[in-house]
């Protein structure tokens, strides 16, 4: 994954939203992360086929206490197949033995891709298109969900969860308050590896330039149906997309 956040002078505005769009981890980063933080390795042999065994036995019995119709639906509902959603949940389940994780679990796995700065704000953010119900906690589902999204969707499906982690109210649109917030939450992850450093005020000006050019009816706000023209036509955003295609 790119991780450094170039501010070069003449690049497009949309370029900040690009980056935006790039800095959630893949499915492969996510498991290796969940993996390292529990200490937890690759079993062999006849222990290692019990214990996937065991384990889809576990995410079937897991996932009716959310949703009977089980491991089926997932795959149905998702582009994932039964072994990746089984590899995935192993994981899942190491670190979250009840089904679920809080923001602050969340907050330390995300940290963990961007020792470099403060990811805390931003993980915010993407918890919260993730946390559909609003409980304060991810189920698996939900996580399945959101992750078959952002590896495996179509351009307008990844779009819609961009425009998701923009409107941070859920109101339906995008505002400039909204905007910086987001864009101001990239800053502090990226940290040191912004180049050249970006200031406040830089901060500001690159709102301004994403925000004008989104607000194609200039009413001082951004709708869905502006963001997704606005995107579609930048070909550096269109182009990012294919970036979170990923196996595990």
């Amino acid at each position: 994954m790119k991780m450094t956040f170039h501010a070069e002078g003449g690049g497009s505005g949309f370029e900040v939203g690009l980056k935006m769009l790039m800095s959630m981890p893949s499915t492969k980063e996510i498991k290796t992360a969940v993996s390292k933080k529990m200490g937890g390795g690759k079993r062999k042999g006849k222990a290692q086929t019990g214990t996937m065994d065991h384990d889809i036995d576990d995410l079937e019995m897991q996932v009716v206490r959310y949703k009977p119709e089980g491991l089926d639906v997932l795959c149905k509902n998702t582009k994932f197949s039964k072994k990746e959603l089984q590899i995935m949940y192993r994981g899942f389940k190491q670190e979250c033995p009840t089904g679920i994780v809080n923001e602050e679990t969340f907050k330390e796995i995300y940290a963990q891709f961007f020792p470099q700065g403060d990811a805390s704000a931003y993980a915010h953010y993407v918890f919260n298109t993730f946390d559909h119900d609003r409980n304060g906690s991810i189920s698996f589902e939900e996580f399945i969900m959101g992750l078959s999204v952002l590896a495996r969707g179509s351009l307008p499906e990844r779009l819609q969860w961009a425009f998701n982690l923009y409107d941070v109210n859920g109101d339906g649109i995008i505002t400039k308050d909204e905007m910086s917030e987001i864009i101001g939450a990239i800053y502090e992850m990226m940290g040191r590896f912004t180049q050249p450093a970006i200031d406040e005020l830089s901060a500001k000006e690159h709102v301004e330039q994403v925000f004008q050019k989104m607000d194609m009816n200039k009413d001082g706000v951004i709708s869905f149906e502006e963001f997704m023209d606005s995107c579609r036509m930048d070909e550096n955003i269109v182009r990012g997309m294919s970036l979170f295609d990923t196996v595990l």
